[in-house]
């Protein structure tokens, strides 16, 4: 029995990405009744482990230093969000971007972009050779192979166009081995340079737009910027003015909020409007076609360069923050000690991973697949108390 049309897929774009049509699974499955392909795709990942890990995988702030600051997960949520709103809008299929931007960061390891740059550092020392460690393949990675849940096969076995999506960015060795194992799967745009879908694209804006809002909230609740230090940001000053023009008087979290809140807004429908324009001037006639051409989903000569004006501001202001560098520079130590740990002993990981080869793939994966809080124990077993609290200051 086939699953059935939804009716939203009638009312699609014609270049948006189809279930009924897709290029389907690895490894071939009968259809549900109930849900279609990217359905299906959005709700094994809401139901495996590395999803569940997120919640406790650093954002920006470490675990330990307070509760409401953002994860992966909620960062994933959001993404999520942002992505099936503007979908919606520009008639592109919802449920395939909900799942890219759910799975995006399931591969990003313990202590956020710290310890992915540690653990690329320690991948190249050992092997030269070695594309190194990507946190978008290390995705691929756990939905294709990592993942224990069925007897018949390992990982999810998600649908090409999500893997796709989830594939964000990958070096050139790294996709070609990724088109040795797979001829013409989700690895050839990389030698090829073409794009991929519209929902992928989307999802990559997305994520650069959450990135920013949250960021900013996030940065202005820890106490590292001020909130008159926004207000260099002429966009964000400009903003300020007409949240104090319709309501005088607000202050604290609110005013921050609703800033933020129209930010969004402003980037969203700008999204749109720029999409819309340009897909109506390349007219795509399929999925194929759009992955052929330029990248259509995209913000406006204005606000493109804002974003990155944002982006630069954050980078001096936050991530590059006295507090922030100091507790990234112990992350990265924690990272460091715990591959080398494992590649020197094996026999220091559980008995299943212990016995999985080669080595160094194999540390890789149970390092990155770590949560904060789990690496930290780890390290005090390893190191002793105290050592990675030395590290990353926590009292």
């Amino acid at each position: 029995m086939n699953a059935p049309t939804p009716p939203f897929e009638r009312t699609l774009h014609r270049a948006a990405c189809h279930a009924a049509t897709s290029r389907g699974r690895r490894i071939a499955e009968a259809p549900s009744p109930m849900r279609d392909d990217f359905q299906r795709d959005r709700d094994r990942i809401v139901h495996s482990t590395a999803f569940r890990r997120l919640v406790y995988k650093t954002q920006v702030f470490l675990n330990h230093e307070g509760d409401l600051f953002r994860t992966r997960l909620t960062h994933s949520l959001e993404v999520a969000q942002l992505a099936r709103s503007i979908a919606r809008a520009l008639g592109l299929n919802e449920d395939l971007c909900e799942a890219i931007a759910l799975a995006h960061d399931l591969g990003h390891t313990p202590f956020g972009h710290a310890g992915q740059d540690a653990l690329d550092e320690c991948v190249r020392a050992s092997d030269p050779a070695s594309a190194g460690f990507e946190h978008n393949f290390q995705s691929l990675r756990v939905v294709d192979s990592l993942e224990e849940r069925y007897p018949s096969h390992d990982g999810l076995n998600l649908t090409f166009e999500t893997r796709e999506g989830i594939l964000k960015h990958c070096s050139l060795r790294h996709a070609r081995e990724l088109e040795e194992q797979e001829p013409g799967g989700v690895g050839q745009r990389f030698i090829d340079r073409t794009q991929p879908s519209l929902e992928a694209q989307l999802c990559n804006l997305a994520d650069e737009i959450a990135y920013n809002a949250h960021d900013i909230d996030d940065g202005v609740r820890s106490g590292l910027i001020e909130y008159e230090q926004l207000l260099e940001l002429a966009p964000f000053a400009d903003v300020h003015r007409q949240v104090l023009t319709d309501h005088p008087g607000v202050t604290g979290r609110r005013l921050l909020f609703e800033v933020i809140r129209r930010t969004l807004s402003r980037h969203v429908h700008d999204v749109i409007d720029t999409s819309a324009r340009n897909l109506e001037r390349q007219r795509p006639v399929d999925a194929d076609a759009a992955r052929a051409g330029p990248s259509l989903i995209a913000l406006g000569d204005a606000l493109g360069p804002e974003l990155a004006e944002v982006k630069a501001f954050l980078r001096a202001r936050l991530y590059r923050h006295p507090r922030v560098v100091a507790t990234t520079d112990g992350a990265r130590q924690v990272v460091r000690d715990l591959f080398h740990a494992y590649a020197t002993d094996p026999g220091q990981m559980p008995a299943p991973h212990a016995a999985r080869a080669p080595l160094q793939q194999t540390v890789v994966d149970y390092v990155a697949g770590m949560t904060d809080r789990f690496a930290l124990r780890e390290h005090v077993r390893l190191k002793g108390p105290g050592a990675a609290s030395a590290l990353l200051g926590i009292v």
